[in-house]
């Protein structure tokens, strides 16, 4: 019979705290738009994954794979350096347990970010839109199965999984430094295909503002851990079923660089300024 998740992330902590001792505030996952903040980390501590006891290991493009530890801001922070996605074949448990290690670490704060597509006609690729709120539309829920009442309730409530007092403080921040923000509502797909017309015709019928392939499965778990989330998208291009054209990789990427000084810039303020 294999171990409990509750013994794996014991392992996996106690591994962590072998390497370093800091015990983290803010955990952070630096998905698209938000890699340069690992060069922003102080005193930083670099653990591959591939050292970390089951930890998964990041098969995509731009996933480094390390997880970092140090300061930003005067604020101890632990940053994963590349997620996991469902479409990579990886579990649930496997996708979300790093989640389960930081708040075991100590993390109370976890910052999100993504890449998206925009299905907002307000929107245009490069913007970035803070998450309100979401739609789980993955067919599935990270909590399925037992539940291990020491890691968090049978049925955690989800009426605000991001915080309203850290999207306050974002909006109040990029106001200041002069960043373009929307609000909305990000809808999580599996992928790894992309839309087509008629489901983005869909997605904004139930109301959602943006869609991408990450961070439901994980702001599920850090809700049921007790943690505190802001999460931030990339909008890289635009989903318009009426005027839908074929995704352009390089076109992606270059977009998502050329955000990506904004939205460290932001996100490194925000650090700053949480009490």
């Amino acid at each position: 019979m294999g171990k409990q998740l509750k013994d794996k992330i014991n392992e996996a902590t106690g591994f962590i705290k072998k390497r370093c001792e800091l015990s983290p505030r803010i955990g952070i996952i630096l998905g698209t738009g938000l890699g340069k903040l690992a060069t922003r980390i102080k005193q930083q501590v670099v653990i591959p994954y591939t050292d970390i006891p089951y930890f998964a290991i990041s098969t995509a493009p731009g996933h480094r794979g390390n997880l970092l530890l140090g300061e930003i801001g005067g604020k101890k922070i632990v940053a994963m350096q590349g997620r996991f996605h469902l479409y990579e074949g990886y579990s649930l448990e496997e996708i979300t347990f790093p989640v389960r290690v930081m708040r075991a670490l100590g993390v109370e704060i976890l910052i999100e970010s993504n890449a998206a597509g925009g299905l907002n006609r307000n929107f245009k690729p490069g913007d970035i839109m803070i998450i309100t709120d979401h739609i789980n539309f993955t067919g599935t829920n990270p909590l399925i199965g037992p539940n291990d009442d020491t890691l968090g309730p049978r049925f955690p409530d989800m009426s605000e999984p991001y915080d309203n007092e850290l999207i306050e403080l974002t909006e109040k921040i990029a106001l200041k430094e002069g960043i373009r923000c929307h609000r909305g509502v990000y809808i999580g797909v599996v992928g790894p295909s992309f839309e087509t017309r008629a489901e983005y015709r869909f997605f904004n019928l139930i109301g959602a503002d943006a869609v991408g392939m990450s961070t439901v499965p994980e702001v599920i778990v850090a809700k049921h851990s007790g943690l505190r989330v802001l999460g931030i998208s990339c909008i890289t291009d635009m989903c318009i079923p009426d005027r839908l054209e074929p995704v352009d990789s390089e076109k992606v990427i270059k977009i998502a660089t050329q955000a990506e000084p904004r939205i460290t810039r932001l996100v490194e303020k925000v650090i700053e300024n949480i009490r």
